[in-house]
């Protein structure tokens, strides 16, 4: 693809900055009550940065959510619920923060959404991609990684055939993920607030560019696209029967070759990844994620070049 791909495109005038999609990774709350009392380090000329508390229930009780995920509800199904009484509090929200910054699919939908989230893996910090044809989003990936260089900043892309995620974010024409760790649940760490905050700023600024007609010349970036979902072991009663292994945990990112640890037993058994592939864990041992099964996600490395 030529750059004019990417500069032919309309500006991009209507951004969001969403904290609190999960109301105990506390980065993104503070950031965004920061800027809603003094929003000057967000403000670019041309553009409007509206910064939003997407979960404020669940923000104010610093728990991850209050009847449902409402970073899994964004679907059509749930988005177009009728509102009865019994509805889960994020499917309702979900809904007014579409009728907001959307409707999803559709025109009128903000261009772009920075959805802030911590992680108690150890990840860096991470920019979530979640599809391999966004021109603009991957030139703007693509800058703030060379803006943040020499430190690693990697891109998961969360496009798959059959894991659907309907994420807060997706209301928007580009939605990006930001997620940083390790940082424990419902506790602020200064350097990893400050990590999520350089990476919002660079973001802004790539835009600014863009509205100003900067050319970008195609690039090529290396992502890590998401294969596979893996569960703990578990008993026949569906209870956890080992542990991520020390020699995984902490290894976001780093190759997992054949007979490498993956768990251990508290009888001391380790059991081994068995796959000729190589692929690269990350959201190892994501406290979040054991409702949901998942001791850590299967990538693998590929080039996207736009």
């Amino acid at each position: 693809m030529t750059s004019s791909s990417v500069v032919c495109k309309p500006p991009v005038r209507r951004v969001a900055i969403f904290g609190g999609t999960h109301g105990n990774e506390l980065s993104g709350v503070f950031l965004v009550k920061h800027w809603q009392e003094n929003g000057a380090e967000i403000q670019r000329t041309g553009m409007e940065v509206k910064p939003f508390l997407t979960n404020p229930r669940a923000v104010k009780k610093c728990t991850r959510y209050i009847d449902c995920d409402l970073n899994r509800v964004f679907d059509s199904d749930n988005l177009g619920r009728p509102v009865v009484e019994d509805i889960p509090y994020e499917v309702r929200r979900a809904q007014e923060i579409n009728h907001i910054f959307g409707p999803k699919g559709s025109d009128d939908a903000y261009d772009l959404i920075f959805d802030l989230h911590n992680t108690t893996s150890n990840m860096g910090g991470t920019l979530i991609l979640e599809n391999s044809r966004d021109d603009f989003t991957i030139q703007m990936l693509h800058y703030i990684k060379n803006a943040l260089a020499p430190e690693g900043c990697p891109v998961l892309l969360i496009e798959h055939p059959s894991l659907k995620y309907a994420t807060t974010r997706s209301v928007a024409k580009h939605p990006v993920g930001v997620e940083v760790g390790p940082q424990p649940q419902g506790v602020v760490r200064a350097d990893i607030l400050d990590k999520m905050r350089k990476i919002v700023k660079h973001g802004l600024d790539f835009v600014q560019l863009f509205n100003e007609g900067k050319e970008f010349p195609p690039c090529t970036i290396e992502v890590f696209k998401i294969m596979e979902k893996v569960d703990y072991p578990r008993n026949k009663n569906d209870e956890v029967i080992a542990i991520i292994h020390p020699k995984l945990q902490d290894q976001d990112w780093q190759p997992l070759n054949n007979g490498d640890p993956l768990f251990l037993t508290l009888d001391g058994e380790v059991i081994a990844y068995k796959e000729n592939s190589t692929v690269y864990p990350t959201f190892i041992n994501e406290a979040a994620y054991y409702e949901k099964k998942q001791a850590f996600v299967k990538t693998v490395k590929i080039k996207l070049t736009h």
